[in-house]
């Protein structure tokens, strides 16, 4: 089975044709727009297909292959920092708060929760942080076997600043807390290298060769590790259409 993440960079009714030659069984696409309101053209090629997002035109669409079956998984649950004699909103939080995460089920066999982090002007856990409280949430639903994280976190260790006081929600927090329970970025075990450190990079800034960043990952079971294989794709096959390149997941054997 091919799993491929792309963050389109919209309008992904325009960009299927270059995204078909990847030919995988199940696309997720982060800020895509909703197929039941766009082209006709759009509709019939997503198929069978999964969609959130806040906008219609931005959101994270999970697409596959006619003879694989994807379900929506009904995570929904709250948290609260206990022991803390306040009365303010950032103490606790619901699953509902948090942007964007779909989580689903593939042919009833492997669970894969699919991220797109959202931030806003202000906002005190944007982007990593909102994988951080969802993580508090799900821990349990996640602290399974055949389960993966994959998506565009907009985030890095190399922007962890240790001194500011979101240290205890930052990358290397997250990274921690799913080896907690169980699990491992896919390039950085195939690699060697270590987070921050990557020689390849998933974005460009501007979608300039110069702005490399490595912000769009795989988290998987540790056990699934070695029956895995990952592939991140050319910048000059997709940065004309993208600020991001695809990573293609093969599970089993090519």
């Amino acid at each position: 089975m091919k799993i491929v993440n792309w963050n389109c960079h919209g309008a992904l009714r325009n960009k299927t044709e270059q995204l078909d030659k990847l030919n995988a069984d199940i696309y997720i696409i982060q800020e895509c727009e909703d197929p039941k309101l766009s082209t006709k053209k759009y509709r019939a090629w997503a198929g069978n297909y999964l969609w959130i997002g806040d906008n219609k035109n931005k959101g994270i669409g999970i697409f596959s292959k006619n003879n694989i079956n994807i379900q929506k998984l009904d995570w929904n649950g709250s948290f609260k920092i206990e022991g803390l004699n306040s009365t303010s909103s950032l103490i606790s939080w619901k699953t509902s708060d948090l942007k964007l995460f779909l989580p689903f089920s593939v042919n009833n066999t492997f669970t894969i929760l699919a991220v797109w982090t959202k931030g806003k002007q202000g906002e005190r856990f944007d982007y990593i942080g909102q994988v951080w409280k969802y993580l508090q949430i799900h821990r349990k639903d996640l602290h399974q076997k055949k389960t993966f994280i994959i998506g565009d976190f907009n985030s890095s260790q190399k922007w962890d600043k240790d001194k500011r006081a979101d240290a205890w929600w930052n990358h290397s927090s997250v990274v921690e807390e799913l080896s907690d329970i169980g699990f491992e970025s896919l390039y950085h075990f195939k690699t060697n290298e270590l987070q921050g450190q990557e020689t390849k990079a998933t974005y460009f800034h501007h979608k300039k060769r110069e702005t490399p960043h490595h912000i769009d990952y795989v988290f998987c079971s540790k056990e699934m590790l070695s029956l895995l294989e990952l592939d991140i794709k050319q910048y000059d096959d997709w940065i004309k259409i993208s600020d991001h390149i695809p990573l293609v997941v093969t599970i089993g054997k090519k």
